[in-house]
């Protein structure tokens, strides 16, 4: 764990991603319509709302699958609304997948690897001009693969093919992978949909203990009770905008919030 010190520089309230203004339309319609909103590092911001709200399009455009209509996007202070994904991910931002798609042929611990960023083999000539240089990344990788594994409770499958695990650990295994990137903030699609009670309860205690260590986290869930647990700040969104934002407890308790699950509201 790091110092009291170091902790309390990681955590501070300056923003690692930040939205303004943000708008998608599809053939005219907001789905996504004047979004705000700031996450600092360290923090764990859980967006809710009823479907059709808006949820997936916001994290898409985050996400940079997506172009916003309008607004910007800035990651550690630079602006990339108009990145593609792969950029973002070099910039420092991770992202998982409601439904996890490793690849199932490999072994586990390959698939965690596959998450090194800029490793001297992917060099075209490194191979053959500097040996000993990839061969020192591809160890230093797969002993960082493996203490992810194992911090993930998954180091005793690390020789099983991925494709052997369930739904939960290949959850696991995808955060992980993620993680092997170092990024700063990493946006998190339904974490813990189809995952066995066990398994939520490990994921959830993971995302604790990244956020502790500086990590930020945004991520869309269903699930209110694990959303009141683990986040520090919750955004809720109907009809493509911000309805109400606040701690857990205050966003819950807020009449508005129940009206518009309650109500249906859609986009």
């Amino acid at each position: 764990m790091k110092g009291d010190a170091e902790q309390r520089s990681m955590t501070d309230d300056r923003p690692v991603l930040r939205a303004r203004g943000l708008v998608r339309a599809f053939n005219g319609i907001r789905a996504v319509d004047a979004v705000d909103l700031s996450v600092s590092a360290g923090e764990i911001l859980g967006v809710i709302g009823p479907n059709g709200a808006g949820k997936s399009t916001l994290f898409n455009l985050l996400a940079g699958e997506l172009l916003p209509t309008a607004g910007t996007i800035e990651l550690l202070g630079e602006r990339v609304e108009r990145a593609p994904a792969a950029t973002r991910l070099a910039q420092g931002m991770g992202r998982t997948f409601q439904i996890p798609r490793p690849f199932g042929a490999l072994s586990v611990l390959e698939n965690v690897m596959l998450g090194a960023q800029d490793h001297a083999g992917e060099r075209v000539f490194a191979n053959w001009l500097a040996p000993s240089r990839v061969h020192a990344a591809e160890r230093d990788a797969k002993a960082r693969a493996m203490e992810l594994l194992a911090f993930m409770k998954l180091a005793p499958l690390a020789r099983e093919p991925a494709r052997v695990l369930s739904i939960g650990q290949r959850k696991l295994l995808e955060l992980a992978r993620v993680m092997m990137a170092a990024p700063r903030v990493v946006l998190l699609d339904e974490p813990m949909a189809g995952v066995h009670p066990v398994l939520v309860e490990t994921l959830s205690e993971r995302i604790a203990a990244l956020a502790r260590e500086g990590t930020t986290f945004l991520l869309v869930e269903h699930q209110l009770s694990l959303i009141a647990a683990v986040c520090q700040r919750v955004l809720v969104m109907a009809a493509g905008r911000v309805l109400v934002s606040g701690s857990p407890a205050a966003v819950l308790a807020d009449p508005r919030v129940a009206e518009a699950y309650l109500g249906g509201v859609t986009t």
